[in-house]
């Protein structure tokens, strides 16, 4: 995305959300009436404030419970360390339901043991221009940190990400660097659909041991559908495990939904699974109407599921489990086939297998 087109993007995003009355501020030490914490700060906002974060380094776990615009002065001064904490910052709309319109922004986020940065049951949430790395601190592969029950547990790659969406809406990721934790961007349905997401114009790197975007439902009753995936650079993930994809869309549960997704004008480089790769593994699981087009997709890795043992661009699989394997009293040949899946477009270099259908 060229520069003018990113800051017109970034301004007509701040600009669409309703004005943002008040104005809190916070810098170390609480000069000048300003708030020596951000929670402290958040907490002193009424609805539709604005939170301006000075130079320094703050505490995470930082819980935003209403509309809020939370800013940065920039990633490279505004930092917020989270380390033996769960979260860097959490957009908890399970505990306060119907949370909407609120913006983070220019920040780095950092030492978390999960999420550095997580958005639960929200809708037009933005998270922009931040750096967030080195999160999952308490990952021991492949057991998750300690999660809260509302997620699904036992994922064990998907055990929050550096970015996590759970349950939001008509949000948007973009212009954010996210690398080093043990996944990049999630959005799952643990906690509720996810639908009408934009993840764009992200780099998202060298994290070791999941995919760089993940689109996963993990819940057979929620679902994750029409998220857009679009002129993100996702390279270099999974490389420890052997177990990330450039983009992935799975539809994890028996029953999962997972359709109507658009990967589109994407970097997808030398990950350790397929630059794009959708996988449906259990009968009654629909993973239908995705778009993947116009990516570039470059020497990326093979993909076991459906046996490519060269490096792949794009796969497209699902599976009979093997008798006995599959959910109890569900006959294998139930398990549904995968339809209305375009690929369009492609630039596909260094693969041995461009395209690989199962």
């Amino acid at each position: 995305m060229h520069t003018s087109h990113r800051a017109w993007l970034a301004a007509s995003l701040l600009f669409s959300l309703p004005a943002f009355a008040g104005n809190l501020c916070v810098n170390q030490g609480g000069k000048g009436g300003c708030k020596p914490t951000i929670q402290e700060a958040i907490d002193a906002a009424q609805p539709n404030d604005t939170v301006t974060v000075a130079h320094g380094t703050y505490a995470g776990n930082i819980t935003i419970r209403h509309p809020v615009a939370l800013l940065g002065q920039g990633s490279g001064g505004t930092v917020i360390d989270a380390t033996g904490m769960l979260n860097g910052i959490n957009v908890d709309g399970i505990g306060n339901p119907g949370l909407a319109h609120v913006i983070v922004r220019g920040f780095t986020v950092k030492n978390a043991d999960a999420q550095g940065i997580l958005a639960t049951n929200a809708s037009d949430v933005t998270i922009i221009d931040n750096h967030v790395t080195g999160n999952d601190r308490a990952l021991t592969f492949p057991t998750c940190a300690p999660l809260p029950p509302y997620f699904q547990q036992g994922e064990g790659f998907d055990c929050g990400e550096g970015i996590h969406l759970s349950g939001v809406t008509a949000s948007t990721v973009t212009g954010n660097l996210v690398d080093h934790n043990a996944g990049g961007i999630l959005v799952s349905d643990d906690t509720g659909p996810s639908d009408g997401d934009f993840i764009t114009d992200n780099t998202v790197r060298d994290n070791p041991y999941d995919c760089g975007i993940t689109l996963a439902a993990h819940n057979p009753t929620t679902g994750v559908s029409h998220i857009t995936v679009k002129g993100n650079t996702s390279a270099r993930n999974g490389l420890q495990t052997g177990e990330g994809a450039g983009v992935g869309v799975f539809a994890g549960a028996p029953g999962g939904k997972n359709f109507g997704d658009v990967i589109v004008d994407n970097v997808l480089i030398g990950n350790a699974l397929p630059g794009v790769a959708l996988h449906s593994h259990f009968p009654g699981q629909s993973l239908d109407g995705h778009l993947i087009a116009n990516n570039m997709i470059i020497g990326n890795g093979p993909d076991s599921d459906p046996g490519t043992t060269v490096k792949t661009g794009i796969v497209i699989f699902a599976e009979t489990p093997p008798e006995g394997q599959g959910p109890p009293g569900v006959p294998g040949d139930m398990l549904l086939p995968i339809n209305g899946i375009q690929v369009i477009g492609n630039t596909i270099l260094g693969e041995g297998i461009d395209v690989a259908v199962k």
